[in-house]
């Protein structure tokens, strides 16, 4: 069952699932309204959904108008459809109240990217934003009605798939244990029922919807493990509704804004147009396109971007993708390696038909998959097929910088022909001893090179390819199967959890 779960959510972006649970929390909420079990009417929770998406669609197309940028359609409908699922819909129709609400908090969702952006890096999550504006300046505020036990069920089988998606249990998991033990400390000072409240937490307020939808947003949480986990816990402090400065009492969408503050003062600032010169086939249909950047910057060799291609007829994996890095920092342009399948999404298609001179957006650095700070650490790197790109960075930095580590590398395709970037690693056999063993599983491919295997990569090859497998911490990247797949084979041959590092990244693809 979990293959299949994972099979469906690697066919769609992190972007679309968020946008199809909204949809999907909207239509059983119109449903269940319609046997009253929801206090509004299934009408009135279309109406809403459809106001605040135009609103918000307006807004937006007029903001990027202003500031001149490119206009993300698909964030405004997420965005949208967040507002219309915590701002309770109307009661009646000329309900004056919610027409002033969700209009206000609408355009401020949209224009807070615009305007509290530097280097068109936006700072607070739009929706949260939004709602906390509202409540400060007009006194309305968000209701949060999404939060009611018949809707919890989706709320969570939902909030799961997009956990699992884009792999960030450690944020979760931050908030959820700052959260919880400030609940349970609340319940156990005033003498309640502990089950009885925690259950009634679970099931009757935003905590989860809160959590797995909000808090998650890529784009203002931090790039690394360690950070992510420090923010959700501040996010999870602040979120406790008896917290209060004076007369101001937390609610979720400061604690959210409090923590973007705090996101924004630890994480890359840097948003880059970058500017292709030129593009190179490395290998049966993987490209390495070559950019120049408009500012210099800093990252360290095996970390990703949030890549924008702005293109008319998007299909449904929308106009954004992450992909890593494939240069060096010590290199001058930034590469970036794609593998392109039969049949190419339009991003793809809009991508390779990019020529010299025409533009790409990206920001959004993150990732900890990059090189252990002691350089006496034995590694040992597998890579399948465009998995490859984070070790040409980190090889290319190794010999740029001339540190000689001890790596030995295992790089598996299904032809001869599907290897990439051969040159660099065959430049760190001579100059740092690199041992890069080519495994080729189609039989009638020939293995490449001095250090060439056929078959599959399993523990017996693992073994006497790399002798001293227990002295190495092992870098695991590739499509995610393969790397459950190798994670599995080195578990059952001794290595610690601690040993293996995998990079099937965010999984936004």
């Amino acid at each position: 069952m979990l293959k299949l779960i994972d099979d469906f959510l690697n066919r769609i972006t992190m972007y679309r699932l968020v946008l199809y649970e909204q949809i999907a929390l909207l239509v059983l909420a119109a449903g269940y309204a319609t046997f009253h079990l929801l206090p509004y009417q299934p009408v009135a929770i279309i109406f809403s959904a459809l106001f605040i998406t135009l609103v918000c669609w307006i807004a937006e197309v007029v903001c990027s108008r202003i500031f001149k940028s490119a206009v993300n359609v698909e964030s405004a409908y997420i965005t949208a459809l967040i507002l219309a699922l915590i701002i309770s819909p109307p009661h009646a129709p000329f309900d004056a109240a919610y027409f002033s609400l969700a209009t206000w908090a609408g355009i401020w969702a949209m224009a807070s990217k615009y305007i509290f952006a530097v280097r068109n890096k936006h700072i607070f999550n739009p929706a949260a934003f939004a709602v906390a504006l509202t409540s400060l300046t007009i006194n309305q505020s968000a209701s949060w009605w999404v939060a009611t036990p018949v809707l919890f069920p989706a709320v969570l089988v939902g909030g799961w798939l997009i956990v699992r998606k884009i792999r960030r249990a450690d944020l979760v998991w931050g908030f959820a244990l700052a959260a919880g033990i400030s609940i349970i400390g609340y319940g156990i000072m005033r003498g309640l029922n502990l089950p009885q409240y925690a259950l009634k937490t679970l099931a009757e307020t935003p905590l989860v919807f809160f959590a797995t939808v909000m808090l998650t947003e890529p784009l203002t949480t931090p790039p690394t493990r360690a950070l992510r986990y420090a923010y959700g816990a501040i996010v999870g402090l602040l979120y406790s509704p008896w917290l209060h400065l004076g007369n101001l009492y937390s609610t979720p969408e400061l604690a959210l804004v409090a923590g973007n503050l705090f996101s924004y003062a630890v994480s890359p600032k840097e948003k880059l147009t970058l500017t292709m010169k030129r593009k190179v086939e490395e290998a049966r249909g993987i490209t390495d396109f070559v950019f120049t950047a408009d500012r210099p910057m800093p990252f360290r060799p095996g970390q990703y971007l949030e890549w924008t291609l702005g293109h008319e007829k998007t299909d449904t994996r929308g106009n954004r993708r992450y992909f890593t890095i494939a240069s060096s920092p010590t290199e001058n342009e930034i590469h970036l390696g794609v593998k392109f399948y039969d049949p190419c999404s339009s991003f793809k298609k809009t991508l390779a038909a990019l020529a010299p001179g025409e533009t790409i957006a990206a920001g959004q650095l993150a990732g900890d998959f990059t090189l252990p700070k002691n350089p006496g650490e034995k590694l040992a790197f597998i890579a399948g097929g465009i998995g490859i790109t984070p070790f040409r960075s980190m090889i290319k930095y190794l010999i740029d910088t001339g540190d000689r580590r001890s790596v030995v590398m295992l790089y598996a395709n299904k032809r001869t022909d599907d290897i990439a970037y051969a040159d660099t690693f065959e430049e760190a056999r001579k100059k740092m001893q690199l041992k890069t063993v080519y495994v080729v599983t189609d039989p009638a491919s020939p293995p490449p090179g001095r250090y060439g295997r056929t078959g599959a990569i399993n523990g017996q090859m693992i073994s006497e390819e790399i002798p001293d497998y227990k002295e190495r911490k092992f870098y695991l990247s590739g499509p995610h199967g393969m790397v459950v797949a190798y994670d599995q084979t080195l578990r059952r041959m001794g290595v610690p959890a601690a040993h293996i590092k995998k990079d099937y990244f965010p999984g936004f693809a």
